[in-house]
């Protein structure tokens, strides 16, 4: 079996964190929607803006709001106003082909990607 990137979330802005709040990340839904993400799921986020990484789980967030909540213990490594890439995997045998999305400054979608992934055989 092997984790291969199902989900991203490209360059959203961090519009809230709190952490105060029981942890997690809240999303807007319609970028949940747009690449899949289900409430509850685990997912690997990325600040663009200091290289922090960290995992949590989703929270579905009203939807066409554009929150992008960092939320509980996570909001000491990514702060509001940062840049983050946020991922899904999935754990399979076979090829995925990843739901992308580009955002704006108030994580409105701007681009849809659908790569092709194909599997790579290594050189004998």
């Amino acid at each position: 079996m092997r984790s291969l990137l199902r989900s991203k979330i490209h360059l959203a802005t961090v519009t809230e964190a709190n952490v105060d709040y029981v942890g997690s990340i809240t999303i807007d839904r319609e970028l949940m929607d747009a690449v899949g993400f289900w409430p509850g799921e685990k997912v690997l986020i990325s600040s663009n803006s200091t290289g922090a990484r960290l995992e949590t789980y989703v929270i579905e967030g009203e939807r066409n709001s554009g929150i992008i909540g960092i939320n509980g213990a996570a909001a000491h490594l990514i702060n509001e106003g940062e840049k983050v890439i946020i991922m899904g995997f999935e754990l399979t045998e076979k090829p995925v082909e990843p739901k992308v999305v580009l955002v704006d400054n108030e994580n409105r979608i701007t681009q849809r990607l659908h790569e092709k992934a194909e599997m790579l055989v290594p050189a004998s």
